[in-house]
């Protein structure tokens, strides 16, 4: 993007909502303009906790497909929806995150929002937050980035305010989701873990969507996968397909495991 000096226009609703919240200087140099040169001092991505949130951590390795399938907020396909239940998704949201916005893990937050309104805010150094509020509804993202920088109708019901309840945060509790901190430690290890717990959740995820792992099994075979895998940083395409073969291969092997 820098080399042909092209604009890149996120269409993630978080990364959208971050976009939207950006001063047009980072907006017009994604990936390479420095954060705090331009006064910000974090980005906050929200996830609102899935369909397990609140249930008690005895009970969810019982959980089924079916169930973690269930999103309080937004319809989504099954894979997605399990990466919700466990925050993976919002684990590689921080990973795209970082390399998106040229954001340090110390100008990272995750917190929990379960009303996903505010799709994802931005801290400026005066003390300022902004965010970005809408209903759960991706048509806003993708006409945003369709006549950015225009607006246009998106279709989408808009918000009234006069009937919503309040608005709730919380920190992620790492032992109702680990996969998320797996995520985040991946991202500091650099891009081969990355690449091996993308590779190992994808077949774990399948695993337990064909009910052979239970769902607490998920982080487990990550885990694992990533303990097991150490490999040196890609340079090429080509190393990063290798790594992502080679991690999907040792998730199946490992899989037996975990089967009940």
């Amino acid at each position: 993007v820098r080399h042909h000096n092209a604009q890149l226009l996120p269409v993630d609703s978080e990364h959208n909502a971050i976009f939207q919240s950006l001063p047009a200087t980072i907006q017009h140099q994604l990936g390479y303009a420095d954060l705090r040169d331009n006064g910000i001092e974090s980005i906050i991505l929200t996830g609102s906790g899935g369909p397990f949130r609140d249930t008690d951590l005895a009970d969810l390795s019982a959980m089924s497909p079916d169930q973690a399938c269930a999103h309080p907020n937004w319809s989504m396909g099954r894979k997605i929806s399990v990466d919700s239940a466990t925050m993976m998704n919002k684990g590689l949201e921080y990973i795209e995150a970082r390399w998106l916005f040229n954001a340090s893990a110390a100008q990272m937050e995750v917190i929990l929002h379960p009303q996903s309104v505010i799709h994802s805010m931005v801290r400026y150094c005066d003390g300022s937050v902004l965010a970005q509020l809408g209903s759960p509804d991706m048509r806003t993202p993708i006409a945003h980035s369709m006549a950015w920088p225009s607006r246009i109708n998106a279709g989408v019901t808009p918000l009234d305010f006069t009937r919503m309840s309040a608005l709730s945060f919380a920190e992620p509790d790492f032992s109702r989701y680990p996969c998320l901190k797996l995520a985040i430690d991946a991202c500091d290890a650099g891009q081969a873990a990355t690449t091996t717990l993308n590779a190992a959740n994808e077949v774990a995820v399948a695993a337990f969507l064909n009910h052979q792992i239970r769902f607490t099994d998920i982080a487990a075979l990550n885990s694992e996968v990533m303990a097991a895998q150490v490999c040196p940083e890609p340079d090429s395409v080509d190393a990063v397909l290798e790594i992502d073969r080679t991690a999907r291969a040792l998730a199946t092997e490992m899989l037996p495991r975990f089967t009940s």
